[in-house]
């Protein structure tokens, strides 16, 4: 009788043990999982350009020329962009006068490629082909409807000495060929206003 009742407390310890052992192994798998969901979802680039200097063209026609100190390439998520966190330089021609560009300069820009859609802000400058200056803090860029725009105070200076202020922003095309201003002032050099 001894031996059964040490048996069967052996038996006991043994299916207590194994249980135990069970719910340890289940929770340390239950951890590991929450722990590489959680690595998982960790935003970092793919790939990262030091000193990029790109050149698009097209038809051997360039188009863009584009400098940067450095880009991010975030192409492991579900809406790919790549940033240019320290800042961008960028010069767009025009077919009709391809010897002098247009630039763009902002301290920081984003671009989502998939949906064409771009984004610059902090100190941007955007110069025409006309050498019209446009200043503001940030513009963004909607490729496929060839638009740009921005709700920011947008200060507007020409070769004459012209200064205007767009104080609820502007739409513009994208090569700034033509412009909509919004809530605007300025003023004009008289001597540059035609005569009637």
């Amino acid at each position: 009788m001894k031996l059964k009742k040490i048996t069967y407390i052996k038996k006991n310890i043994v299916a207590v043990f194994s249980v135990a052992i069970f719910f340890i192994l289940q929770s340390c798998e239950e951890d590991i999982t929450e722990t590489n969901k959680r690595n998982s979802n960790l935003h970092f680039p793919s790939r990262i350009i030091y000193n990029a200097d790109i050149l698009q063209k097209d038809s051997g026609f360039v188009k863009i020329k584009f400098k940067a100190p450095i880009l991010e390439e975030y192409e492991f998520i579900d809406t790919p962009y790549i940033e240019a966190k320290k800042g961008l330089y960028l010069e767009f021609f025009n077919k009709k006068n391809p010897k002098i560009p247009g630039t763009l300069k902002a301290k920081y820009a984003k671009f989502i490629e998939k949906k064409e859609f771009y984004e610059a802000k902090g100190n941007v400058k955007v110069v025409n082909h006309e050498g019209q200056t446009f200043v503001m803090e940030s513009i963004y860029w909607d490729k496929k409807n060839r638009q740009m725009h921005t709700k920011d105070t947008v200060f507007i200076s020409d070769k004459e000495g012209n200064i205007f202020v767009a104080a609820h922003g502007m739409v513009a095309k994208d090569d700034f060929s033509e412009y909509t201003f919004y809530d605007n002032s300025g003023e004009i050099n008289p001597k540059e206003m035609p005569k009637q």
